[in-house]
């Protein structure tokens, strides 16, 4: 069993899909994108945090990610990348989220030939962010997105607390880019792993299925969470409210 149950939803829904998720009992992964990083109301926050709070309900987060890049050799970059993790952490200790979701911003395509560089730029990167986290109360999860192996994250993760840090093992990425097993994935950075988002394809778009309408083994994927991670969160990114219904049915079979 997953120590949390979790639904992907945008904060810019999140008034549309408030009521539902509350009268559900649905512990949400707010996404917070960079435009609602600039223009939220710390007041809508909190009152949001005691609605959890007072519902028994925990949350996590998924920051912004479009153009960031904690491992960049641009420090310009970086310092943006710093802005924006600092304005997430600040709304993670607000909500009191058990997690925070980040991608790496790594790509072979980029930095294939210049892989020790970006390891070594992502490293310090969140090594001077860790008093910051602590005080913010959750853990960073790294995300696989274009890694085709486990080298690069593992590079990073063994290199940073582990108490703070760990790894969200996306399913639908997995699918699409990995050139290795799921096993020999697990073998690396399973006992990594903080969080989970499941979601369904066919290999070739980012589809966002519903778990089990596509291609990806469920079976295989949730007994290796049950293995290597059974205090990880399992988060559902299905991305309508017909779709999360669905998802939400298809799981309890892997519950």
């Amino acid at each position: 069993m997953p120590s949390l149950l979790c639904a992907h939803i945008p904060w810019p829904r999140l008034v549309e899909h408030r009521s539902y998720l509350l009268e559900q009992r649905i512990n949400p992964e707010l996404y917070l994108p960079s435009e609602a990083l600039d223009t939220l109301d710390s007041g809508l926050i909190r009152s949001f945090a005691r609605e959890l709070l007072d519902s028994g309900l925990s949350c996590t987060i998924h920051a912004t990610f479009m153009d960031l890049n904690p491992g960049s050799v641009d420090r310009a970059v970086r310092e943006v990348t710093r802005l924006r993790v600092e304005q997430t952490l600040d709304c993670a200790e607000i909500l009191k989220a058990r997690v925070v979701v980040f991608h790496p911003g790594y790509s072979r395509l980029t930095y294939g030939s210049a892989i020790a560089g970006w390891v070594a730029n992502t490293v310090a990167f969140w090594r001077f962010q860790q008093p910051r986290i602590r005080q913010a109360g959750c853990v960073v999860a790294l995300e696989n997105i274009f890694e085709e192996e486990p080298s690069t994250l593992l590079q990073v993760l063994e290199q940073l607390d582990r108490s703070l840090f760990g790894h969200c093992f996306d399913t639908g990425h997995f699918n699409m880019f990995a050139t290795v097993s799921l096993e020999e994935w697990f073998t690396a950075l399973g006992s990594y792993v903080v969080e989970s988002h499941l979601h369904d394809n066919h290999g070739q778009a980012d589809e966002h299925l519903p778990v089990g309408e596509g291609e990806i083994d469920f079976n295989k994927v949730t007994d290796l969470l049950k293995r290597y991670a059974p205090q990880a969160v399992w988060t559902l990114e299905a991305h309508s409210r017909e779709r999360l219904e669905r998802a939400r049915n298809n799981i309890q079979h892997y519950l």
